[in-house]
């Protein structure tokens, strides 16, 4: 996977997170091509920390979607201070757990949506 296939598929995960309708098929068309495993990865450790904090503000604005070199950046930065840190690591770690326990709903959305591309 490239760098800027990295990307898109980082963008489109992203849009799991906005406070509108989610269009899962969409995500699943955007990163049908690649290993599902290496999707949900990308999901849970690089996407969610970033952007779950748009789906728990108890008073959210109407969120179209993120700034994707916000995004990208905000995620480098993320996965960089983890590499750097083991603090920081092992919290981003319990995240992780949490965020897939939380945000499951959303791998599965995904999922059916691929069993459904494949027919």
């Amino acid at each position: 996977m490239t760098k800027q296939q990295r990307a898109d598929i980082r963008w489109a995960l992203s849009d799991a997170f906005v406070d509108n309708e989610v269009d899962y098929a969409a995500i699943a068309r955007q990163t049908e091509d690649f290993d599902k495993n290496e999707i949900k990865r990308i999901l849970f450790e690089e996407v969610a920390p970033v952007c779950h904090s748009n789906l728990e503000s108890t008073l959210p604005t109407l969120w179209i979607c993120f700034n994707r070199e916000e995004l990208e950046s905000d995620i480098e930065k993320m996965l960089s201070t983890k590499s750097e840190n083991w603090v920081q690591r092992k919290t981003n770690d319990i995240l992780v757990k949490w965020l897939k326990y939380k945000y499951k709903y959303i791998w599965q959305e995904i999922e059916k949506q691929y069993q459904h591309i494949g027919k």
